[in-house]
Formats: C-alpha cells, structure tokens, sequence
C-alpha cells in the first residue's frame, strides 16, 4: 500500500480505538499516523523511509522489506518502549492502532508481510491487490469515510 493509504489507515484505526476509551482523540490520531508509517522505515522510499536514511538503509540491509518491522516481535517490542518510556496512554494506544493497521493493509498485498518473523512464512489474506492499483484507491476511499466518521464521533463531545 501507499503513503497515502497508511495514513488514511492509521486515522481510522486510531479514531475507531478512540471510540472505546477515554483517550484524548488528538493525540490518538497523530500517533496513529506515526504508527501506520513506522513498518515502513525498512524502506528507504518510504514516507518515513525518506525522513531517516541511514536507519531505514541499515534496517532494509539487516532484515529487508516487510519482515522484521512488519512483525508480531517488532510490535511486541515496540509496545514494551512505550511502556517503559511513554505515560500517556493515547500515544501508545494510538500508535499501536496505526501500526496493526498497516500490518493488515498490507497483508492485502500480494507480497503479503513476515508477521511471524523469524519465521519465513508469509501471511497475506486470500484476496490481494497491488500497490498503487484501482483496488487500493476504493480502499483508501473507503478508509477516508471511515475517517470522517470515526473522527466526527470522537470529536462530537469537543463540539
């Protein structure tokens, strides 16, 4: 999936965790960004790939693309930093959404992603599409309502 479609991705899963806590929708939503572009420092052309070079080529060189940073282990010890190093709840929670959310948007791919890594085996769900495809843009359409809606009701008791 794109930049473009993550992003969209991270908003609607952080706004839709939102929904079910009381954490501040704000900090949720910009967190979910970061979260739903961080899988993606393994890949120098990436949105954030882009913004640290040196790490993201070091990283693609250790693990590749969509191994390591696309993982069940990369999420667990991300989750365990935030914990250790982060207090508020809504930085966490919302980064976590945006992550898992790429993991899944990718997992709609056809290169699919190393959720289990070490392991080699890829996961993919059994309908898949391509990066970039008209397929990707219905989703990110759809991504894009959820938004608008999930962020309408998170942001309905500030209004």
């Amino acid at each position: 999936m794109t930049g473009k479609t993550h992003i969209v991705g991270g908003i609607a899963a952080s706004l839709a965790y939102a929904q079910f806590t009381n954490h501040d929708p704000i900090i949720m939503l910009g967190a979910g960004i970061i979260g739903a572009l961080l899988p993606d420092i393994c890949h120098s052309g990436s949105k954030i790939g882009r913004k640290f070079k040196l790490l993201s080529k070091l990283i693609n060189m250790l693990f590749g693309h969509r191994t390591f940073t696309h993982s069940l282990l990369f999420l667990v010890i991300i989750a365990t930093l935030l914990n250790a190093f982060t207090p508020n709840e809504a930085v966490k929670a919302g980064l976590l959404a945006g992550m898992v959310s790429h993991y899944i948007l990718d997992m709609a791919t056809k290169n699919g992603i190393k959720l289990l890594f070490p392991l080699s085996m890829t996961v993919r769900f059994p309908l898949t599409t391509r990066t970039g495809s008209k397929v990707e843009s219905i989703v990110f359409s759809l991504l894009s309502l959820l938004s608008f809606y999930f962020g309408y009701e998170a942001f309905s008791y500030y209004l």
